[in-house]
C-alpha cells in the first residue's frame, strides 16, 4: 500500500543556517504544502514538503524529536539524521497548534511502534538461542558416542545399516534427521538474527551518536531559544509600538479625510467667490459709465435743487401773496358785508318809497 498522507497544511519552510546555526534560511519563496505520511510496511511516519520538483523537507519522525513553538505562528524541530533544524511559519496560531498536536500524536505513535519492534526482537532472539543450546549438546551424543552399536549403525555402510537395523535404530535415525533439519534451520535463523542484531547495533550506534549530538546541541538550542525569545520580546514591543503608530495613523487618516472634505468645501466656496469676483469685475467695467451718469445726475440734481429753491422762494412769495390776498379778501368781504347792509337799507328805503308812490298813485 506504500505511504499515505494523514495530515496536510500550508506553511513557509525555513532551515537553520549551517554556518552560523542561528539565522533562518527560507527554503521556499511562498507557502507550500507540508504533509504527514504514514508508511504501512515500515510502520513509520515522515514529514514531507515539496516545492515544485524540489523536496525541501524529508524528515522521519522519531520518539526523540520535539516540536517547539517559538512564537504564536512559528515552530521548529531538529532532525539529527538530516543534521539540520526545520522551521515552519504559519498564517495563523490555530494552524500552528494543529500541526504541533499532530506532531505529538505522530511522535507517540512512532514510540509505540519502536517499543513493539524491540519487544518482537527481544522475544524472538532468546527462543532461537534456546533452540540452538538444545540442539548443539545433543549433536555429539548421536554422532560421536564411541564404542556403541548406535555409533556403528550410524557410521557404518549402507549394507551394515540394512543388516543390523533395528526399530530403535530406525527411530534414532529419524530423530537424527529431524535434528539435522532443525539445526540447519536454526543456523540459517542465527545468521539472519546476527545480521538483524548487527543492523540494530548500527542503528543503536547511530541513535546514540544522534542523541549525543542532540544533547550537545541542546545548550546551543537553549541559547538560541533565549536569543529568539529576547528577539521575540523585542519584536512584540515593536509590534505594540507599530500598532500604536497604526492607531495614530488611522486617526491622522480620519483627520486627513476631514481636512480633504474641508478643502473641497473651501474649493467650492473659492469657485463661488471667483464667480462673484468675475461678476464684480464685469460690473467694475460699467462703473466709469455709472460714475459719469452719476455726475450727470448729480448736476441735474443740483440744478433741480436750485430750481426747487427758486420754486420754494416763489412758493413762499406766493404764500405771502395768498396771505395778503386772503387778508384783502377778508377786508373786502367785510366791506362787502357793510356795503350789502347799506344796500339792503337802501333797498328797503326804495321799497318803502315805492309803496308810498304806489299809494299815491292809487289815491290819485
Amino acid at each position: 500500500m506504500g505511504e499515505q498522507p494523514i495530515f496536510t497544511t500550508r506553511a513557509h519552510v525555513f532551515q537553520i543556517d549551517p554556518s552560523t546555526k542561528k539565522n533562518w534560511v527560507p527554503a521556499s519563496k511562498q507557502a507550500v504544502t507540508v504533509s504527514y505520511f504514514y508508511d504501512v510496511t515500515r510502520n513509520s511516519y515522515r514529514i514531507i514538503s515539496v516545492d515544485g520538483a524540489k523536496v525541501i523537507i524529508n524528515s522521519t519522525v522519531t520518539p526523540n524529536m520535539t516540536f517547539t513553538k517559538t512564537s504564536q505562528k512559528f515552530g521548529q524541530w531538529a532532525d539529527s539524521r538530516a543534521n539540520t533544524v526545520f522551521g515552519l511559519g504559519f498564517s495563523s496560531e490555530q494552524q500552528l497548534t494543529k500541526f504541533a498536536e499532530k506532531f505529538q500524536e505522530v511522535k507517540e505513535a512512532a514510540k509505540v511502534a519502536r517499543d513493539k519492534s524491540q519487544e518482537k526482537i527481544e522475544t524472538s532472539i532468546p527462543k532461537n538461542k534456546n533452540v540452538q543450546c538444545c540442539l548443539v549438546p545433543r549433536r555429539p551424543v548421536l554422532w560421536r558416542q564411541p564404542g556403541s552399536n548406535l555409533a556403528s549403525s550410524v557410521n557404518g555402510t549402507d549394507d551394515e545399516k540394512a543388516s543390523h537395523a533395528s526399530p530403535a535404530d530406525t527411530h534414532l535415525k529419524s530423530e537424527n534427521d529431524k535434528l539435522k533439519i532443525a539445526l540447519t534451520q536454526s543456523a540459517a535463523n542465527v545468521k539472519k538474527w546476527e545480521i538483524e542484531l548487527q543492523t540494530l547495533r548500527e542503528s543503536n550506534a547511530r541513535l546514540t551518536t544522534a542523541l549525543q549530538e542532540s544533547a550537545a546541541s541542546v545548550e546551543q538550542w537553549k541559547r538560541q531559544f533565549s536569543i529568539c525569545r529576547d528577539e521575540n520580546d523585542r519584536l512584540r514591543s515593536k509590534i505594540d509600538k507599530l500598532e500604536e503608530q497604526c492607531s495614530e495613523i488611522s486617526k491622522e487618516k480620519e483627520k486627513n479625510t476631514q481636512l480633504k472634505r474641508r478643502i473641497e468645501d473651501l474649493e467650492a466656496e473659492l469657485r463661488d467667490k471667483e464667480t462673484e469676483l468675475k461678476d464684480l469685475r464685469k460690473q467694475s467695467e460699467i462703473i466709469p459709465q455709472l460714475m459719469s451718469e452719476c455726475e450727470y445726475v448729480s448736476e441735474k440734481l443740483e440744478a433741480a435743487e436750485r430750481d426747487n429753491q427758486n420754486l420754494e422762494d416763489k412758493v413762499r412769495s406766493l404764500k405771502t401773496d395768498i396771505e395778503e390776498s386772503k387778508y384783502r379778501q377778508r377786508h373786502l368781504k367785510a366791506e362787502l358785508r357793510s356795503f350789502l347792509e347799506v344796500l339792503d337799507g337802501k333797498i328797503d328805503d326804495l321799497h318803502d318809497f315805492r309803496r308810498g308812490l304806489s299809494k299815491l298813485g292809487t289815491d290819485n
